[in-house]
């Protein structure tokens, strides 16, 4: 006797269908994982006001690195909310700025950018006290 080369078990249930309600749920989350980023709220918020340089970026980015802010901006390019423009001087010249769905992105960003800075005391508090119950 040896093994049956004869399938077994094809009694298979049928696949699973995503749920409509809950069919775009990676897509979102892809998408507010981008801009709930917190190199991205910066970058969006620096840029609302109109179009910056590299440079000027990192300088008003306080503690991002160059690769890091150039990975930001390249999701972001990617993701349709930030233009980069090459302008053809010695040396060139590049400008980022928000999309028009960049742009529609602003006001939610930095809403959320501001209820941090006006919160972040409070945060760290409750951190704190937190912190001291759960301590070992």
């Amino acid at each position: 006797m040896g093994t049956s080369l004869r399938p077994a078990h094809t009694d298979l249930p049928e696949p699973r269908r995503p749920d409509p309600n809950h069919a775009d749920c990676r897509g979102v989350a892809s998408i507010l994982a981008r801009v709930g980023d917190k190199w991205s709220v910066f970058v969006i918020m620096m840029l609302s006001d109109g179009p910056k340089r590299f440079n000027e970026l990192k300088r008003m980015i306080n503690g991002i690195s160059q690769r890091m802010l150039t990975l930001t901006l390249r999701g972001l390019e990617r993701d349709g909310l930030v233009t980069r423009t090459i302008f053809p001087t010695i040396p060139p010249r590049v400008d980022y700025e928000l999309t028009d769905l960049g742009r529609g992105l602003q006001e939610p960003v930095k809403a959320l950018g501001e209820w941090a800075i006006a919160h972040q005391e409070q945060i760290a508090s409750a951190r704190t006290r937190f912190d001291q119950r759960n301590s070992t």
